[in-house]
This record gives structure tokens, C-alpha cells and sequence, in this order.
């Protein structure tokens, strides 16, 4: 081991954590309608299946997008060949104007200020290394992505605190909460770097209200430190309140070409809107030259193919496509969404209100033994084990509050959606008739210790009664056990 690195044997990674290992255990027996319906469904990955339907028939009436034509002629050569770190200028510009549709063009955005990358991933962890140095730290609310303990962290060496966030506000960002994350940051002697948010929040399903980014806003600007916005959900909100990008509030509050302005970056991806994370696009927009310039000689560690670049540059500029594609997948979300918060408030689990994303922060509290993370542990392993579903427990998410957990609904059937539902079911009436055979059994014993203490006084009554004068008649005499022994009893048979 000697002559490894210490970033290869180190466990770092996160690869241990609940999230990776339900991933595993699914791998091992995954559900399928035909050839395994007793498997595992996977209700612990964020993709977006619902819409590939949409694009498989544009890519057919396209055929030269996917034939790597332009007018008809091969462009194979061109785009086989070496290309540049900076990317194709026309997708570039393809992407800022759909980066500004999905935020109602209410901002726009300048393709000179975009760096892509090969994901989110590498997206996130690029900022890093072009904002901190190893043993510095951004502050994180949760719960958060669990894959972040390993993008953030594991190759940058950077440290992430947490903001603890609560359920009895919605999980919502507090000053209160922004400052304790601070100061524990300080005692840890490390140097806080920036804040980093997911809006949408991804595990909450929630977008984030204007007040909670003017917080984090003056927060930053109070502390002279970064903010990074991961926006890769912007496209799934589905219902009011409508998303608002950091951008928009930069401009609400006229901070365009300030200071403040260039320490505000934004992660994007097409992995979770158009739901192409097996196309790898993801990209840094940044109003600070020195960070694009830094990230583009970075992003030749993780470029995008020319070939997808090209594909996706005539996908994003199809307006009408684009358009119609969005709508109506932001109408199956919802539905899915919906059937998923129905189908679990039947079964007497409730969801946090969301309106976003590909998943629901699920509240499972009342299901626990007990309110500890052993508790959690133990009911998920149940959950994935005996009912075969894999969801992601809120202690991977460093949420602080034992018995919540993700469960994602985009990346299935509706037919799957309505069996895993049938099975969480089933799993919660097994909990209920247990508990309800348990308060009977508690009652039974109840009855017993009072019936024996009546009988007991009757014994009393009787004994005092032999001891007058009084001719007393008993037709029945109990024979009576002493205490420990019917205590004994009585529990041995529960």
C-alpha cells in the first residue's frame, strides 16, 4: 500500500455511505416487470425518465443532428478531429438562451462566461479548485446531495460545513443557522471560503424564496466570500412558487459589475431537464474572468464530446421543440409527483410540500423505534431488504433530524411508481398490526395485574372478615399466586 497515493487509499470518497450502498444492493437484484418483479425498484436515483419518449422522435425527423451532417454533408472529419478547450461557440450560445427559457428570460446569460464540463459533477468540483485551497471550507445547508462529500471533497481536499436546517420551518436557510455554521467553521480554524446552495434543493424538491437568497446574498457580501448556486434543476419546477435564479436577485438588487457579482457562480447541466446524464454536459457560468480562465484550462480533464455538442446545439435551438418539451414535462412531473405524495399519504406518510425536482422529502419519523440514526438505519435496511426499494435515508443527507429520506419518482413507470407504493403499503400495515397486537397484549396484561389486585382486596375483605363474629358465607376462594410470580407469568407469556 506504501506505494500508492494517499488519494487512493484514503476513504474519502463517500463510497460507504447508504446512498452508494442502496445503489449497490440494487445492482445485485434489480426489479423488473418481466424477468425479476420481486426485485429491488431503485427509488434512490434522480434521473428523468419520464420524457424520452420527446426525443427520440425529434432526433428521427433530425436525422442529419444525429448522422453528423450539416446541409445534408458529412461533417465527420470536423468534428473527429481535435477541438477546442473553449467548446463550440454555437452551443454555447444554445445553451445560455435555454438557460435564460427556463428562468422565464427574466435573466440572460453571456456564452463567453460559460465553461463547459463533462457534468455537474465535474462542474462543482472545477469551482473548487478554482475557489479554495485544500484544508479551506464551504459551507453546505442540509440535507444535501449526498454525492457532494465526494465531489466537493474527495480530489480537492476542501472541507464542508454544515448549516443544520430544521423541518420546523420547511428546512428553510436561517441566519441563525448561517452563523453557527461559521463560527464552528472557525473554531475548526478553517478559512470559509464560500456557501454553496442547490436551488431547486436537491433532496427537499423545494426552490428557494427570494428572502432566503437575499440572505445568502448579504451574507457573502458581509464576509467577502463566494456563493455557488447548483441551478440543475431550474427546469423541473412544476408548480407555484416559480424558481428564482441567484441571477435575477443580482439584478433586483443592482449588484451587476460589483464585487459581489464576480463571487457568484452558477452550476448547470442538461442531466436533470432534458434527461441526458449519460451525455455528460455540464457547465460553469461565472462573472469572473479570472475563474472562466481558470476553469477552461481545467475543463480539459473533462470535456464534452464534439459530437454531443453538435447534436445538442440543434436540439436547444429547435424553440418550438424546446418549448413544448418543457411543458409537458414539467405536467408529467407533476402528475408523478402527485400519484407518488397520494399514494404515500394513503399508507399514512406525509411529504414536504415540494415543486421541484425528481424526488420527495419523505417523513417517516413516526415509523422509528426510537428517534435515534440506529432507528433510521435499521427501518431503511428493512426497506430495502424485505420490501425491495431503494431510497436514500436523510442521515446520507446529514439531514440532523433521524426518520426523513429521499425517494425519487422520475426514473420509473407509472405502473412502478403504483408497486412501489403498493409495497411501502403493505410494509406500513405490517408496522400498525404489530403495534396494534402489541397495545393488545399490554392491555390484556393490564387487565390482568388489575383483575389479580381485586382479587386480591377480596382476599383481604375475606380474611378480615373470618376474624369477627359475623357469619360471612364464600360459595369461592381463589387461590392466590404472590406478586413476582404473576408479574413473572405475565410476562412470559407476552
Amino acid at each position: 500500500m506504501g506505494l500508492l497515493s494517499r488519494r487512493a487509499t484514503c476513504n474519502t470518497h463517500g463510497q460507504d455511505s447508504s446512498y452508494f450502498l442502496g445503489w449497490q444492493e440494487y445492482k445485485k437484484n434489480p426489479y423488473n416487470e418481466v424477468n425479476n418483479p420481486n426485485g429491488i425498484i431503485q427509488m434512490g436515483l434522480a434521473e428523468n425518465q419520464l420524457c424520452l419518449d420527446l426525443l427520440e422522435p425529434w432526433l428521427m425527423k433530425n436525422p442529419d443532428a444525429l448522422g453528423l451532417k450539416r446541409d445534408g454533408i458529412s461533417i465527420f472529419k470536423e468534428l473527429a478531429l481535435f477541438q477546442d478547450y473553449n467548446g463550440f461557440p454555437a452551443f454555447k450560445r444554445a445553451l445560455v438562451d435555454f438557460m435564460g427559457e427556463i428562468r422565464g428570460n427574466k435573466v440572460s446569460f453571456d456564452p463567453n462566461h460559460v465553461v463547459l464540463t463533462a457534468g455537474a459533477t465535474s462542474a462543482n468540483e472545477t469551482l473548487m479548485f478554482c475557489l479554495a485551497d485544500q484544508g479551506d471550507a464551504f459551507l453546505l445547508p442540509t440535507p444535501y446531495y449526498p454525492g457532494f462529500d465526494r465531489d466537493l471533497r474527495w480530489r480537492t481536499g476542501v472541507e464542508i460545513v454544515p448549516i443544520h436546517c430544521t423541518s420546523s420551518n420547511g428546512f428553510k436557510v436561517t441566519l441563525p443557522a448561517i452563523e453557527q455554521a461559521y463560527r464552528q467553521a472557525q473554531k475548526r480554524k478553517l478559512r470559509v471560503k464560500g456557501v454553496l446552495i442547490t436551488n431547486p434543493s436537491n433532496p427537499l424538491g423545494t426552490t428557494m424564496a427570494r428572502d432566503e437568497l437575499y440572505l445568502l446574498i448579504n451574507f457573502i457580501e458581509d464576509k467577502q466570500i463566494h456563493l455557488i448556486s447548483d441551478e440543475i434543476y431550474a427546469g423541473t419546477v412544476f408548480t407555484s412558487p416559480s424558481f428564482v435564479s441567484v441571477m435575477e436577485v443580482l439584478k433586483d438588487r443592482n449588484l451587476d459589475q460589483t464585487q459581489v457579482w464576480e463571487r457568484v457562480h452558477i452550476v448547470y447541466s442538461l442531466s436533470k431537464d432534458l434527461g441526458l446524464p449519460g451525455f455528460r454536459v455540464g457547465a460553469i457560468y461565472s462573472n469572473d474572468p479570472v475563474v472562466v480562465s481558470a476553469a477552461i484550462k481545467m475543463s480539459s480533464f473533462g470535456l464534452v464530446s464534439s459530437q454531443t455538442q453538435y447534436l445538442l446545439s440543434a436540439m436547444l435551438f429547435d424553440k418550438k421543440f424546446t418549448k413544448e418539451y418543457m411543458s409537458e414535462n414539467h405536467k408529467r412531473l407533476q402528475k408523478q409527483q402527485k400519484d407518488l405524495v397520494s399514494g404515500l399519504e394513503k399508507a399514512g406518510i406525509r411529504c414536504l410540500d415540494s415543486n421541484a425536482g425528481l424526488f420527495c422529502w419523505v417523513d417517516m419519523r413516526h415509523l422509528l423505534k426510537s428517534n435515534t440514526f440506529e432507528a433510521e438505519m435499521e427501518l431503511w435496511q428493512k426497506i430495502v431488504y424485505h420490501v425491495k426499494i431503494n431510497i436514500s435515508p436523510g442521515s446520507s443527507c446529514h439531514c440532523i433530524e433521524p426518520g426523513w429520506f429521499r425517494v425519487c419518482f422520475a426514473n420509473m413507470l407509472e405502473s412502478t411508481l403504483k408497486l412501489a407504493i403498493q409495497r411501502l403499503k403493505s410494509f406500513v400495515s405490517s408496522i400498525a398490526m404489530k403495534s396494534q397486537s402489541h397495545q393488545e397484549l399490554k392491555s390484556l396484561r393490564r387487565k390482568a395485574r388489575n383483575n389479580w389486585v381485586s382479587r386480591l382486596s377480596l382476599q383481604s375483605f375475606y380474611d378480615r372478615e373470618q376474624d369477627t363474629t359475623t357469619e360471612v358465607s364464600f360459595s369461592y376462594r381463589p387461590h392466590f399466586m404472590s406478586l413476582s410470580n404473576i408479574a413473572a407469568t405475565l410476562d412470559a407469556a407476552a
